[in-house]
């Protein structure tokens, strides 16, 4: 004799936008997530469901912890900076004169 399992037993299924309202986001942003497979759902019904464990799996995905390195604490000064970016080659640019100035200069050369 088989056991069938009570609806109550069955996992709490969310919609896109209360997962987005959990998160304070967009409900577009949860179901592009979802679409591009980059976070857990399921798709009962042609709809977008999570359920507890999904948004908690989501919630690490997305997390963000501090480096080890106590170099990366130590801000760079502004000078460090220019120095940085003028290392590179950089090629000044002159402006062109305007067309009125271009178009006039050729007409009295030209006389």
């Amino acid at each position: 004799m088989k056991v069938r399992q009570k609806i109550t037993d069955l996992p709490q299924l969310y919609s896109a936008a209360d997962v987005a309202q959990a998160l304070r986001c967009s409900e577009w942003w949860v179901k592009e997530q979802a679409r591009r497979g980059r976070i857990p759902f399921t798709k009962p019904g042609g709809s977008y469901r999570f359920t507890a464990e999904h948004v908690a799996e989501i919630t690490r995905i997305f997390e963000s912890r501090p480096t080890g390195s106590s170099s990366a604490a130590v801000p760079v000064s502004q000078s460090a900076r220019r120095r940085a970016a003028t290392a590179v080659s950089v090629t000044s640019l002159k402006a062109r004169p305007p067309r009125r100035a271009r178009h006039g200069q050729s007409q009295s050369t030209a006389a």
